[in-house]
C-alpha cells in the first residue's frame, strides 16, 4: 500500500477490549499504524508496542496532527464524551461497543460526523463470527424457508462478579452504580446488532431483565429480549445469562421447511486471548464438532429433498472490520456498521429497559 495511505491510529486506553481485540487487529491490518495510545496512569503499551506515543489526556490524543483514526475502548461512560472530542477535532472515530449508553447522544454523535464528513463506527465484531457468518447465508440461501423465529444466546457462568482494584468493589461492568454497566450493555449490543444486520429495524421489543445472582450492588446479569417483526411474522429472542453453567445452543434457527443449531462460541476470542494473531495458523476456524445441525428440507419447485446433517462453520474474519473501516475512510468502500445502526442498537436497549421496568411491550 501506499505509503501516503497509511492511517495513523490513536488508542485510547489498553485495557482487555485494547489489548485482546484491538491492537491485534489494526497491526495486521495493512494500511493501518498504531501510532500513540492513551493512558492516564501507565505505559503499559510500549512494553508490547514500543514505538508508539504515551499521552496522558484525551486533548493531547486528538492534538496530535498525525493522527487519521481515534478508536476509544475506554470504560462506557467515556465513550461519548471522548468521542465527540476526536470528531470535534477532525479525526475519524471508532468506538467500542457499546456505542453510547444514551440514543440522544448516539444520534448527536452521528450528526457530528455527518456535518464533518467522517468516518464513525461502532466495533461490533461478531458480525464477523464464524458462527454468525454461517447462519447469515443459511437465511439469504433460504436452507430453512422462511424464517419464523431466531433464539441468539450469549452465556457465561460466574456466580461472583471480578472485583475491580477498589476494596469492597466490582470491575465496572458488573456495579450496579456504573452508567452504562450490567450484561445488557455488555453482551446486549452484540446480539441486538446481529439481528438488525439480518432483519433490520424491529418494530417493538419485550424485556425481562434481572439480577439472578443474590449480590448486593452487583449489576443486571441476566436477559431475555424478544424483538418482534410482525410485518414478516418473525421474532427474535436474544438471551444472556452469568449463571448458565451447561451452554445452551449459540444460535437456533426455526424455518418453515428446517432447523439449524449451532453450538460454541467462536474461536477468534480466545485465539487472540492466547496471544495468537489473524495472521496464525488456523485463526478463525471452528472445530467440527462445533459445526451446526441442520434438519431441512430443501425445495426446487414442488420437489424437495431432505437434508441432515452437519454444516461446516464459515472461517470467521475478524479482520475485515478494520479493513472495512480502513477502506471507508479512504473512499474506497462503503461502512458496514454505521453510527446510524449503532444508535438504533442503544435505542432498543433503552426501550428493553423501559419494557423490563414497565412489564409491558415497547414499540420502538
Amino acid at each position: 500500500m501506499d505509503q501516503k495511505q497509511v492511517l495513523n491510529v490513536g488508542l485510547v486506553g489498553f485495557g482487555f477490549a485494547a489489548r485482546v481485540f484491538h491492537c491485534p487487529l489494526i497491526t495486521n491490518c495493512s494500511g493501518l499504524n498504531l501510532s500513540a495510545v492513551l493512558e492516564r496512569n501507565a505505559s503499559a503499551s510500549q512494553s508490547v508496542y514500543p514505538s508508539v506515543q504515551i499521552v496522558r489526556t484525551i486533548d493531547e490524543l486528538v492534538g496530535i496532527p498525525s493522527l487519521d483514526l481515534i478508536v476509544i475502548t475506554s470504560v462506557n461512560s467515556t465513550h461519548f464524551e471522548y468521542a465527540k472530542t476526536a470528531l470535534m477535532a477532525g479525526k475519524h472515530c471508532v468506538v467500542e461497543k457499546p456505542f453510547t449508553i444514551t440514543s440522544k447522544e448516539a444520534e448527536e454523535l452521528s450528526e457530528i460526523a455527518k456535518q464533518k464528513n467522517l468516518i464513525l463506527s461502532c466495533y461490533q465484531n461478531r458480525r464477523f463470527d464464524g458462527d454468525f457468518l454461517t447462519i447469515k447465508q443459511i437465511i439469504e440461501g433460504n436452507m430453512l424457508g422462511k424464517i419464523v423465529e431466531l433464539e441468539s444466546r450469549f452465556d457465561r457462568y460466574r456466580i461472583e462478579p471480578k472485583p475491580s482494584a477498589s476494596p469492597n468493589k466490582y470491575a465496572w461492568r458488573e456495579n450496579a452504580d456504573e452508567p452504562g454497566g450490567g450484561i445488557l450493555f455488555d453482551l446486549g449490543p452484540h446480539l441486538i446488532d446481529q439481528v438488525i444486520c439480518l432483519f433490520g429495524k424491529p418494530e417493538s421489543v419485550t424485556a425481562h431483565i434481572e439480577k439472578q445472582r443474590p449480590i448486593e450492588h452487583s449489576s443486571d446479569d441476566s436477559f431475555t429480549l424478544t424483538l418482534h417483526y410482525p410485518k414478516i411474522n418473525f421474532n427474535a429472542v436474544c438471551r444472556a445469562s452469568m449463571v448458565t453453567k451447561i451452554k445452551p445452543p449459540r444460535f437456533t434457527i426455526f424455518g418453515l421447511h428446517g432447523t439449524f443449531i449451532k453450538n460454541g462460541l467462536d474461536v477468534q476470542e480466545s485465539q487472540l486471548i492466547d496471544g495468537k494473531t489473524p495472521k496464525s495458523t488456523g485463526f478463525g476456524i471452528d472445530s467440527n464438532e462445533n459445526w451446526g445441525q441442520i434438519d431441512t428440507t430443501m425445495y426446487n419447485g414442488e420437489n424437495g429433498i431432505h437434508f441432515l446433517g452437519k454444516i461446516e462453520t464459515i472461517k470467521g474474519n475478524y479482520s475485515a472490520y478494520y479493513e472495512n473501516v480502513r477502506d471507508a475512510i479512504l473512499g474506497k468502500s462503503q461502512l458496514l456498521i454505521t453510527s446510524e445502526q449503532a444508535a438504533l442498537t442503544i435505542k432498543i436497549i433503552e426501550k428493553a429497559f423501559e419494557s423490563s421496568e414497565k412489564k409491558i411491550t415497547v414499540m420502538i
